[in-house]
């Protein structure tokens, strides 16, 4: 897979990342038992109608928000395919699908993608959720300096090797935080436009069919894109993707994205985390500092 990043556009500062995560779900108190029981996050603050999740001396990398008659999300609907918590070592990992197996929670796949190792699954609302690690950054690279990709079977006899036997969920790390977020949208063409042009996200894959990878500061990617859900509309009264954050690192990052918004005409609102804006798509993010 090639490395895009010298296409023509301002990209975001080398340092820019994902912060949280928020979703709209059904029941609070479901989505605490998960993320803290089976997942090893621990609230950071709550009410009635949400919540707010992340590891142990950490920070927030998930918040739910519930409204009531809010419908389990069908798989292939467009909108979030799912948001990705990046472990900071292989056996923190591997103790969490050890304690979600323990548990009897399913999982809709493993892979080893080569940049990293991945396991997938879904929340009880059915938000995609994907599990994972980063292989060092050294390995990335192919003999010619691009980023490879892809998507074999997971040795996962050697991963769960390396999990304890506790017995119970261990305290996620607190350097684990969201890796990316990837999307179930429409139009790779408007995503190109919006993610890249707009947002300053440079092209590292157009390999994959009816997908597009894209990432700041040469990372395999922060945000990933596809065509393939078979469900083209948005319904409203489903689990979805609320917002995400990007941070850019710094005031001027968030200053030269309104810029570049304002440039393309694009409405946008200050809120008290950062700069809010959707795409094309309607999917909403959140430019801080």
């Amino acid at each position: 897979m090639n490395t895009r990043a010298g296409d023509a556009h301002d990209s975001l500062p080398e340092q820019a990342s994902i912060g949280r995560v928020r979703l709209r779900v059904a029941d609070v108190d479901r989505s605490r038992e998960f993320y803290v029981e089976r997942l090893g996050l621990v609230v950071y603050d709550a009410t009635a109608g949400s919540a707010s999740f992340g590891p142990p001396g950490g920070e927030t990398i998930v918040r739910v928000d519930a409204t009531p008659g809010t419908r389990r999300r069908p798989e292939g609907t467009q909108g979030l395919y799912h948001f990705a918590i990046l472990f900071p070592d292989r056996p923190s990992l591997a103790r969490v699908i050890a304690h979600l197996h323990d548990a009897q929670w399913p999982f809709q796949g493993f892979a080893d993608h080569g940049v990293s190792e991945a396991a997938y699954l879904a929340d009880p609302d059915g938000n995609g959720v994907e599990l994972y690690v980063d292989r060092p950054r050294a390995q990335w690279t192919s003999a010619d300096g691009s980023i490879v990709m892809y998507s074999k079977p997971l040795d996962l006899r050697s991963l769960l090797a390396l999990a304890d036997a506790s017995g119970g969920p261990s305290p996620a790390p607190a350097a684990t935080r969201i890796g990316h977020v990837h999307l179930h949208v429409g139009d790779l063409v408007q995503t190109e436009s919006f993610w890249g042009n707009v947002i300053g996200f440079d092209i590292m894959t157009r390999d994959y069919p009816g997908a597009l990878f894209l990432a700041a500061g040469g990372y395999h990617h922060h945000l990933g894109a596809n065509t393939w859900a078979r469900n083209r509309n948005r319904p409203d009264d489903v689990a979805s993707l609320l917002d995400f954050v990007i941070r850019t690192g710094s005031m001027a990052g968030v200053a030269a994205l309104r810029e570049r918004i304002e440039r393309a005409r694009i409405a946008y609102h200050d809120t008290n985390e950062g700069l809010h804006v959707e795409d094309y798509e309607g999917n909403g993010v959140i430019i801080a500092a």
